[in-house]
């Protein structure tokens, strides 16, 4: 479960696992089955009215509405109050939002689906090019923050916790633990690929990893972390480009 909220946001999992538990699902403890739901939540409470956040009939709803067609993007779900480009304080952040993405290759699939609330910058890793981020002080262009640090401007002190950016990357061949964990990691460096300054003292980046076991190929955790990697920095641009922007923080197609 990914949610908003900051830590009220955690309650989401709870209405999830009423979900499941309806539906029979979960790890079976003979006198009942146990569903078991990680969850993560981004740190959103400074955007918008900071008592409205997601709770655990927000997660029930969101099992309810789960579907096998592509996702909304944007400004929805854990991207509602998604932002980026914080280091030089939330007046010159801008807008972001949650990306999905998913690549196919010799019958494996993997997908990637993150929202990105990221203190640093956010680049397209295709041409290099900065996309979104911190702003210049009259909020009209891009200021390029590591650029800014190496020049010597100095940062204003920042909240420890006010970021994270949250995601998951499935496959569907089949995982060991082992193997799933070696994936969740390799699939950060599609972060490192499109974050910058990226898994500060400030984000508490997490990316959980899941297998459905449908496909019949091999796991080679390899090319499954490789592909996670580069199809969650596709996620990350897809993100950050379909988000809309919001008073006092404008979007990446808006600037």
């Amino acid at each position: 479960m990914l949610a908003g909220g900051s830590a009220f946001g955690l309650d989401t999992a709870t209405g999830a696992m009423r979900y499941l538990e309806e539906h029979g699902i979960g790890f079976d403890m003979r006198v009942a089955r146990v569903p078991i739901v990680p969850a993560a939540i981004l740190f959103d409470l400074g955007v918008g009215d900071a008592k409205i956040r997601p709770d655990a009939e927000a997660g029930y709803k969101a099992c309810k509405a789960a579907t096998t067609t592509p996702p909304a993007e944007g400004n929805v779900g854990a991207g509602a109050g998604a932002t980026i480009g914080k280091l030089f304080g939330m007046s010159r952040a801008m807008k972001s939002g949650i990306g999905t993405s998913a690549i196919k290759l010799d019958g494996v699939t993997v997908g990637a689906i993150v929202a990105v609330n990221a203190i640093g910058d956010v680049f397209d890793p295709t041409t290099g090019k900065l996309i979104a981020g911190a702003r210049t002080k009259d909020g009209k262009s891009l200021v390029n923050s590591m650029a800014a640090i190496l020049r010597g401007e100095p940062l204003p002190p920042a909240l420890a916790g006010a970021a994270t950016t949250i995601g998951v990357v499935a496959t569907d061949v089949a995982l060991t633990k082992a193997q799933a964990s070696k994936v969740a990691q390799m699939a950060h460096d599609g972060l490192a690929r499109t974050i910058n300054p990226v898994h500060t003292a400030y984000d508490g980046d997490t990316i959980f990893a899941l297998a459905t076991g449908k496909s019949s190929k091999p796991a080679n955790v390899t090319l499954i972390g490789a592909l996670a990697a580069e199809a969650m920095a596709q996620a990350v641009v897809r993100a950050v480009r379909a988000a809309r922007g919001i008073p006092g923080l404008p979007g990446a197609t808006e600037l």
